[in-house]
């Protein structure tokens, strides 16, 4: 990434998050649950091993048949986008300051991350359930997807810089949460309340998780604010890329493009999100009312603090218009 507000990362910046590293152990308990306390992706599909799980099965399909193409697209490139966990997880370990080192350390920043990991993946074991058991999409092409979104790999430029990281997953966090309560709010309008329940909960881990970034990155704002302005600025001069951007089919290389289109116009993920997700960042680290900053961090305040209101002005002219077909709902057009 080409930093439009360059930063270097020096010692200062690990004695930055060594300093933090006690708030982070306090914190955990809040920000994940226990595994006893939490949800289960079994928890909310038929039991194969029960007897009459076959009407269990086909009263789970009809149900499911309430879900039209284009909640069926959106949810499947929500799952597609949570099943790709190996390659976030790869990518925050490579953090500097803040990598497990050995892959089973005890110190904060390792159980988060793991903690983190394995609440991520119930995420994605659930929504490809559903899928599966509702008999909807082709989940060879789903499948595929997922196979060449974790080849493909994810780069989210932030070049192994935690600051940069810590923006990011606050920005994306809530984006998540914002995408699956919205389709859980669609799967409500057309009355599946089973995935209408599944989708919530999703949202709930995300919204903790989204709680716990800010929280990290509230404290790196209060000891080193010219660095964290500097970092928030880079990140939202290059945008921030979503997830599955590298995705694909095998066949079609605008499949991101087109998901993202259909997220746009059910209203699942918008441009006024990306916009109203900013506004929030800023209230949430005061990034408008900082003083005393260097020149260069300063620059980066102006920039940031201007940003969402030239993205909800660009959203009001978004028109999403155009069919485009689905090799995941078996080539049907939307």
């Amino acid at each position: 990434m080409a930093q439009a507000y360059p930063i270097e990362i020096t010692s200062s910046h690990f004695e930055v998050l060594a300093g933090i590293e006690g708030f982070v152990r306090e914190n955990i308990p809040d920000l994940l649950k226990t595994v006893e306390e939490s949800w289960q992706p079994s928890d909310f599909v038929p039991d194969m091993g029960s007897a009459g799980w076959e009407d269990d099965v086909r009263a789970f399909q009809e149900q499911a048949q309430a879900l039209p193409d284009d909640l069926l697209v959106v949810l499947v490139g929500d799952m597609v986008t949570e099943e790709a966990l190996p390659s976030y997880q790869t990518w925050l370990n490579n953090l500097q300051g803040v990598r497990d080192d050995s892959g089973a350390g005890q110190n904060a920043w390792a159980l988060w991350s793991r903690g983190w990991t394995s609440e991520e993946n119930r995420h994605g074991d659930l929504l490809n359930r559903y899928l599966y058991l509702s008999g909807r999409v082709n989940m060879r092409a789903v499948e595929k997807t997922i196979h060449h979104l974790i080849a493909n790999g994810f780069n989210p430029g932030t070049e192994n810089n935690p600051y940069h990281g810590f923006i990011y997953t606050s920005f994306q966090e809530r984006a998540t949460k914002i995408s699956h309560r919205n389709v859980a709010r669609l799967a409500a309008k057309v009355g599946e309340e089973r995935l209408q329940k599944i989708c919530g909960l999703i949202a709930g881990d995300e919204a903790r998780h989204e709680k716990a970034y800010k929280l990290f990155m509230t404290k790196v704002f209060e000891v080193d604010p010219n660095d964290a302005m500097r970092a928030f600025g880079n990140m939202l001069k290059m945008k921030i890329a979503m997830p599955a951007v590298l995705m694909t089919d095998g066949h079609d290389p605008d499949l991101f493009t087109k998901f993202s289109l259909v997220a746009q116009r059910t209203g699942v993920y918008t441009a006024t999100d990306y916009a109203e997700i900013i506004d929030d960042l800023v209230e949430t680290w005061n990034v408008d009312k900082l003083t005393g900053l260097s020149s260069s961090a300063a620059k980066a305040q102006e920039y940031i603090c201007t940003l969402a209101a030239r993205y909800k002005k660009l959203a009001e002219r978004v028109v999403v218009t155009g069919a485009n077909s689905f090799s995941w709902i078996n080539g049907r057009e939307i």
